[in-house]
């Protein structure tokens, strides 16, 4: 299926994907299960259920109609067959029945008798039975499991499956079981052991013969190591697949290979590699249905891209395929699919519309798809079908046909809880709402869509590669339309819950960014910490809006109070960015200073006279968008910066884990660096002294230079029990975390891997870390989400407090900021905000530093207490 399709079926495509393909329940990447592959029945033992009522016959017709996609009907002949077994008490037969009435009524979301289905397959398999039939069974319960969120069942339940693989001596089973647990452990934010769990597997697989199925579960396995963003070693394991695939001559596998290659580079920016595997895929597809997909997915990229000739050329391909598909989901779903990029060309600002496609064709289609749906008795495919017309209708003017569509769409998609594409209907109705003026209607669709996107955020960003690829375009409007609506109506009520969505999506940004789940801890809201801890303190919500850029204030005692101003996107944007080109040593001073002043005007000149009233010590600033990528500290009111008057940190907002003062604690540092030029990287001679000068500050571990090694830095998080960690090296920050690292001796130490081995210090019962310093770190020049990398490094590896800078700074001023950091640390009542704007002005005084290059990068993300 190509990307709409996928989306639809999230849950089981990755959840049970994985190795239900290798272990007997799922059989390829299209098709949620090949009939010839499931596991055959046992003959019946009972003459008149051969002769007669042929249990066998019927078990098989489901097993084909599952494997087509008619999973309704698939029900209806496992459930004829599961009750001539019954009557007859072959209770082994009975229970495989019940077990893939199970798996068909997941693919229907009707969890509940799937529920029922699968606990009755295992009661008749309490005496003992056969390990490798259990196993199977169990496999199928986690997979429910994991698709009703509970992540934590699910795990045990592939823990039990793999008991049973092993009795079966089924190694293959075991390592399905295996991939399985790493994905609830992912699900479960436990990073370090999914990555650990995956990485055995991964070996065990390299060293099992070359066989078909072996290329089949190192495909899987790359589909596994895509889904939860380690695409390097997805593209690894994927060319393995591809090349066993090829010497051994199976095109199927190899077309499925280069498929998932194809998804691979799409997720990971590159699209002409990704249309050239697509291609690949196509030409090499056994058959109408797989050769669709990579076409489709090959269609919409073309189409991303501008490049409608090309795309132009498939049209009579992806037709002849379609014209060529038995009524199913998978041919509902190639329908909408291909509808929705019609739908898209027709819509698209470059002005192309292709003569051959007209409204009134896709409506034709759609209505088909429609009514192939109602035969199949599939609700769901249904919901997509209806609300993809509705879609058309909308592009169309149409707006009254267009909302009947959607609703409906809509009440079939709640009817099973299908939440993953309810939301997508209430943000179409909020649009239309918008359209005819209905306002309260519009807040209304818009909250239900952020609701139920906010119910299943992890699954989706998590788990589902089409999210993240297009969460731009299609989740992130949803937040910040939501504000907008609420912003023109700033009621108490309403200010409250347009900072949560800036929250909100703050921690929707970050869970994108690095394709996982951030933070699952119970954490605690700003407002308790300002009330209980810290009177001095304001929080600065802007969030950049298309008409204007919206400020939502938060005072220690007060009401919300919101203000804004009204300037075109594009405008606030290009200004934004120009304050960073600013900070360059050789730009004009005048020309800085304008701008500056410029976003001081629409973030804190408004507010002066409240600050000062309420004595504020301290700003934190929840930034969004370029917002990110400027120094607050810089911002200037004509006279003096924003660090002359105030402390500033940073936050996503979202929430601090149990905050609390370094005055508390006993101080102690894991401090490492590089002084020497290493691997293309030039030597930073002051570091040498810096990390001297941190020791003596605070008792320290110091890893210098040959010693600072990946492997010596993992040691050392793991055993030593440290509040601080101190990094003097080279690093970037940047929007694709694959180029996101720290310099170590020997290699780039990707952040991601850094993150897992500070969360993993949490959960291995170590306290967490106070503070990480990472002193010459940068964020990507130019880089509109390079800092997300540093704040989600910040909130997901559960360090309180992360100093890191936004761009490459000199070693000496910035050795010299950091020895009158933990100067300023060992002092008593000055807090981590404080202590980092002292520094910062022992700078800003020095006539050679007192240019904002020197001073002005340094940030404080989270904790500032």
């Amino acid at each position: 299926m190509g990307w709409l399709g996928r989306r639809a079926r999230k849950r089981l495509l990755f959840l049970g994907l994985a190795w239900l393909t290798v272990v007997g329940i799922i059989a390829s990447s299209v098709a949620l299960g090949n009939a010839s592959t499931l596991p055959q029945l046992n003959q019946p033992q009972n003459s008149y259920l051969a002769q007669s009522l042929d249990p066998v016959s019927r078990f098989s017709q489901g097993k084909t109609d599952y494997d087509r996609g008619r999973f309704a009907d698939a029900v209806l002949a496992w459930q004829a067959a599961e009750q001539v077994y019954q009557q007859a008490g072959d209770r082994t037969n009975q229970a495989i029945s019940l077990n893939y009435l199970s798996l068909a009524y997941q693919h229907l979301g009707q969890w509940e008798q799937a529920k029922t289905a699968i606990e009755e397959s295992l009661n008749l398999l309490t005496t003992p039975t056969d390990p490798a039939l259990l196993a199977q069974v169990l496999n199928t319960k986690g997979s429910l499991q994991l698709a009703t969120g509970q992540s934590e069942a699910a795990l045990q339940t592939w823990k039990a499956a793999e008991t049973a693989y092993s009795q079966a001596d089924d190694a293959i089973g075991v390592l399905g079981c295996q991939i399985n647990q790493a994905q609830a452990l992912q699900s479960l934010g436990m990073f370090r052991r999914s990555q650990q769990v995956l990485e055995r597997v991964q070996k065990a697989l390299t060293l099992q013969p070359d066989s078909l199925i072996k290329a089949t579960g190192l495909r899987s396995l790359g589909m596994v190591w895509q889904a939860i963003g380690e695409l390097d070693e997805a593209q690894n394991v994927l060319k393995q697949s591809l090349a066993i695939a090829q010497i051994l001559n199976s095109p199927a596998d190899i077309s499925a290979a280069f498929l998932n290659l194809g998804n691979t580079a799409r997720v990971l920016g590159d699209r002409d590699a990704a249309i050239t595997y697509y291609h690949k895929a196509a030409k090499t597809a056994t058959n109408p249905l797989n050769q669709l997909e990579a076409q489709l997915n090959q269609f919409k990229l073309l189409i991303s891209q501008q490049q409608f000739n090309q795309a132009q050329d498939l049209f009579t391909p992806i037709q002849h395929n379609l014209s060529q598909l038995s009524p199913s989901r998978y041919a509902i779903y190639a329908q909408v699919n291909w509808a929705e990029s019609l739908i898209e060309l027709l819509d698209n600002p470059a002005g192309y519309s292709p003569e051959s496609i007209t409204s009134e064709d896709i409506a034709q289609l759609l209505a088909q798809t429609i009514a192939q749906a109602k035969a199949l008795n599939d609700i769901r495919a249904e919901s997509l079908a209806l609300g993809t017309l509705g879609k058309l209708y909308k592009t169309n003017q149409q707006g009254l046909e267009a909302q009947r569509l959607i609703q409906q769409a809509l009440f079939f998609s709640k009817t099973i809880n299908a939440r993953d594409i309810s939301y997508q209907w209430q943000w179409q109705l909020t649009q239309l709402y918008q359209q005819t003026g209905d306002l309260n209607a519009a807040i209304t669709a818009n909250q239900d869509a952020f609701n139920l996107l906010q119910s299943i955020r992890e699954d989706l960003v998590a788990m589902n590669p089409d999210v993240q690829f297009s969460f731009q375009e299609q989740i992130e409007p949803i937040y910040r339309n939501l504000v907008r609506l609420l912003l023109e109506r700033p009621s108490p009520d309403n200010l409250k819950q347009a900072r949560n969505v800036i929250e909100s999506l703050q921690l929707a940004e970050l869970e994108n960014y690095f394709r996982a789940s951030c933070l699952n801890a119970k954490a605690e809201q700003i407002d308790s910490v300002i009330e209980d801890s810290d009177t001095q303190t304001a929080v600065i919500y802007p969030i950049i809006l298309p008409d204007r850029i919206a400020v939502i204030l938060s005072l220690p005692g007060q009401p919300l109070e919101t203000y804004n101003t009204e300037l075109p996107q594009a405008e606030i944007e290009q200004t934004v960015n120009q304050l960073r080109q600013s900070m360059n040593i050789a730009y004009s001073n005048r020309k800085r200073l304008t701008i500056s002043q410029t976003i001081y005007d629409w973030l804190i000149r408004p507010i002066e006279t409240q600050l000062a009233q309420q004595d504020i010590k301290t700003l934190v600033f929840v930034l969004d968008g370029v917002l990110r990528n400027v120094p607050m500290a810089a911002l200037h009111d004509g006279q003096q910066y924003l660090i002359e008057k105030y402390s500033i940190a940073l936050t996503p907002g979202l929430q601090l884990l149990e905050p609390r003062s370094l005055t508390q604690l006993q101080l102690r540092s894991l401090t490492g660096g590089l002084s020497e030029p290493r691997l293309g990287f030039s030597a930073l001679p002051a570091v040498k002294n810096e990390i001297e000068q941190v020791s003596t500050n605070i008792p320290s571990n110091v890893l210098l230079n040959e010693a600072f090694t990946s492997t010596a830095l993992e040691n050392k998080i793991n055993t030593l029990p440290v509040s601080v960690v101190h990094l003097a090296t080279h690093g970037q920050f940047s929007s694709n975390p694959e180029d996101t690292f720290i310099l170590t001796w020997d290699k780039r130490f990707n952040a991601n891997t850094l993150s897992q081995l500070l969360k993993g210090r949490n959960q291995d019962n170590f306290p967490p870390i106070e503070l990480l310093v990472l002193s010459a770190c940068q964020t990507a020049n130019g880089d509109q989400r390079a800092a997300l990398g540093l704040a989600g490094l910040a909130v997901r590896s559960g360090t309180r407090s992360t100093i890191g800078t936004l761009w490459s700074v000199k070693d000496q001023s910035t050795a010299q900021a950091m020895i009158q950091l933990y100067n300023n640390l060992t002092k008593p009542d000055i807090n981590r905000a404080e202590a980092l704007r002292q520094a910062q002005l022992f700078l800003l005084r020095q006539n050679k530093y007192k240019h904002p290059y020197y001073w002005a990068p340094f940030i404080l993300v989270g904790n500032w207490l």
